[in-house]
């Protein structure tokens, strides 16, 4: 074959492939314009009644009142959320089958030995829900004041204070371990299962301190029952306004947030993935949807499929150096 033969061979198939595109794109914009034409589920890898489940059940319910068409919310805990991830990650890529992703989805990179799935790969992200910040949080039988005298106490002690966790892995877990690298400190894990449990010790006193969310801590730092050491975030609580950051109490970016959002498995037009960000932004935004999430502890972050991705994938590293220096996996 001559060279202006093989050229225009090549010109063929860029022409067929280009309209293979073209016909592509069309159809995933009509699929979008009849979205959606049957009932939608999100899957939430949590039990009911979490602020995770919570918050997919306030999204469903505007979705469903929106659209006309039914959205339901499924529970399938389990394995640090990834018999969900799993499920939805083999579901076909057409915006009826979705994943409350979360915090769990980032670290679980690192944290099992064998995952069924990639989060970066298997999963396309829609756009962040929410963002709760986690509040490190001591007994009332540490006399720590502040961040500095917590990191003295623990340096003239070694492997002497402890922390509680929500179990081994967890966000609470990690940020353990993240004070530990960061600050040079040797403190025990405790871990137990689930939040309830691991508050009630720190507030019974038999555990030095922990990281935990902050919605409901308000009324046991009030009581002296806890002492707010610092809040894991860029800038301080409305609901603890005197409690520093992290960064101002001498820790710069140690930043512990947990977060959820939506995503599709990969593949899913992008049509329907910009057609269902715009609506849950739409929902953030209203002012009793905003209220919600300021009472579960968090707050609205909303945002293009981009910015989620980056904040994963951003997530991702960081708690994967955590898990790295802290040598410890899950099978």
């Amino acid at each position: 074959m001559n060279q202006p033969t093989r050229r225009a061979v090549n010109r063929a198939i860029a022409g067929i492939l280009a309209a293979l595109a073209a016909t592509q794109t069309v159809a995933a914009a009509e699929d979008a314009a009849g979205y959606p034409s049957r009932p939608i589920t999100i899957v939430v890898g949590f039990p009911p009644g979490g602020p995770t489940d919570i918050i997919a059940r306030v999204v469903a319910t505007r979705l469903a009142q929106t659209w006309g068409k039914p959205v339901l919310v499924e529970n399938k805990p389990g394995a640090g959320s990834n018999i969900a991830t799993e499920q939805v990650v083999r579901a076909a890529p057409d915006g009826y089958t979705l994943l409350v992703e979360t915090i769990a989805n980032a670290t679980n990179m690192s944290v099992y030995k064998k995952l069924n799935y990639d989060t970066r790969r298997d999963l396309a992200p829609i756009v962040q829900f929410m963002a709760s910040p986690s509040v490190l949080v001591a007994g009332s039988k540490v006399p720590a004041k502040n961040l500095d005298e917590l990191v003295a106490l623990a340096r003239a002690q070694p492997g002497k204070l402890d922390y509680a966790s929500t179990g081994v892995g967890g966000s609470p877990h990690l940020a353990g371990e993240m004070l530990k690298y960061r600050a040079g400190i040797d403190i025990l894990h405790i871990p137990y299962k689930g939040a309830s449990p691991a508050l009630n010790d720190l507030l019974a006193g038999n555990v030095a301190m922990g990281f935990m969310t902050s919605l409901g801590l308000g009324q046991h730092i009030q009581s002296g029952k806890l002492r707010a050491i610092a809040v894991a975030s860029p800038k301080r609580l409305p609901e603890l306004p005197d409690v520093p950051t992290t960064a101002e109490a001498g820790l710069p970016d140690f930043h512990v947030l947990s977060w959820n959002g939506l995503a599709a498995p990969a593949k899913t037009p992008r049509p329907i993935i910009d057609k269902l960000n715009a609506e849950v932004n739409r929902i953030l935004s209203t002012p009793e949807v905003r209220k919600h999430l300021e009472s579960l502890g968090g707050f609205p972050v909303g945002g293009t499929p981009e910015e989620f991705a980056k904040y994963v994938d951003s997530e991702i590293r960081t708690w994967g150096a955590v898990v790295k220096s802290a040598n410890f996996s899950l099978d």
